[in-house]
């Protein structure tokens, strides 16, 4: 799988990646190649690896940390890597002589002299706070002290870089905006034909407006006619009552509730769908509506947060809050096959515009400067 080295200018932590990546991870899978040239180690699990490795011919140089640290084993994983980030990592810096740490989510060493670059998605937890739920917890005392120290922060969007600024008072020069991308390879245009469902992409919390999408579904003229399909975990915190929302609105038999969907399926089911819709509350970035709209897909989402950042003009955008604004855009993709054809081909456009080498190069450019 790659090389190991016994020493680095540059670490990068993978510590956040296992078996099925989503969100956090598949970004540090991505960008981390772009990262690996000389002097650079990741430090990656063996699980880890061999995700880089599916996509990776490059020869890459890794220090092999434990498994178990990533988001598929729960509360216990991510306590793992908080406590590995802080016991351990300080250690394999000293070790490697290392110059300079890049963690791909807001955590580092606190109260130690590593030198850190560190990368922020979003603050959804401080906008939609639930004092209940450690992750609050996490961004309210436990960020702020990583980015205090930090050299530098990395984030995906003017408005997570505006949060930023908001909610912790740091200056915005010590933040740079590096937009994501996709896996061009992976998520393209298949050419098949449209089927008869609607499809939302992502987690079930509440601010990702899913009682509203289903009120805008019902609201639908003709919806028996069509299927909402929900492809994400299942949470059981949330899944519930989503379920007796779509029995209480008469939908139950046409939502479908798919759970996890492989990675290997998702461009298959992006491409025959109607449209994407993803009207979330806020967003740090929106994978989704990039990869739906390099499938070809037309794309409903919010004219608030990163959304427009990253759709432009090849979206029908929204406000999220008006059900009524979103049961029109479905209406006119279900009705009007010219904004269909026009979305398609703004969208596969808008797409082109997104690459992993570019947010790499990027990326590894600004690391430079601290090196």
């Amino acid at each position: 799988m790659g090389a190991i080295s016994d020493s680095a200018d540059l670490i990068v932590s993978l510590s956040v990646v296992g078996d099925r990546p989503t969100g956090l991870a598949t970004y540090a899978l991505n960008v981390a190649p772009h990262l690996a040239v000389q002097n650079t180690l990741l430090l990656a699990s063996l699980e880890a690896q061999h995700q880089i490795s599916k996509t990776q011919t490059r020869d890459i140089s890794y220090y092999e940390i434990p498994s178990g640290m990533s988001a598929e084993h729960g509360k216990a994983g991510h306590f793992r890597r908080l406590r590995w980030t802080q016991t351990q990592l300080p250690k394999i810096y000293q070790v490697l002589k290392a110059n300079l740490v890049f963690s791909p989510l807001p955590e580092a060493p606190i109260w130690n002299p590593c030198r850190s670059v560190v990368m922020v998605h979003d603050l959804i937890p401080l906008r939609f706070p639930n004092w209940r739920s450690p992750l609050t917890i996490y961004a309210k005392y436990y960020v702020p002290l990583v980015l205090n120290q930090a050299l530098h922060i990395v984030c995906n969007s003017q408005a997570t870089a505006d949060d930023i600024v908001a909610f912790y008072h740091i200056s915005a020069d010590k933040i740079t905006p590096i937009p994501l991308a996709y896996n061009a390879d992976h998520f393209r245009l298949l050419d098949l034909p449209t089927s008869n469902y609607f499809v939302y992409l992502g987690r079930q919390d509440p601010y990702k407006n899913l009682h509203r999408v289903l009120d805008a579904f019902a609201a639908l003229p003709r919806c028996q006619d069509y299927e909402l399909w929900l492809v994400g975990s299942t949470d059981p915190r949330f899944a519930p009552d989503l379920s007796t929302h779509a029995e209480a609105l008469g939908i139950a038999d046409q939502v479908k509730f798919l759970d996890y969907v492989p990675y290997t399926d998702l461009p298959e089911v992006l491409n025959r769908a109607i449209a994407l819709l993803f009207p979330s509350l806020w967003e740090g970035f929106g994978f989704p509506v990039l990869e739906a709209m390099a499938c070809g897909t037309p794309v409903i989402t919010s004219n608030r947060s990163s959304m427009p950042e990253v759709a432009g003009d090849a979206a029908l955008l929204v406000n999220p809050e008006d059900t009524g604004a979103i049961a029109h855009a479905m209406q006119r993709l279900v009705t009007e096959p010219d904004v269909r054809s026009h979305l398609r081909t703004a969208g596969l456009a808008r797409a082109r515009q997104f690459s992993w080498e570019k947010t790499g190069a990027t990326t590894r450019a600004l690391l430079s400067q601290f090196l």
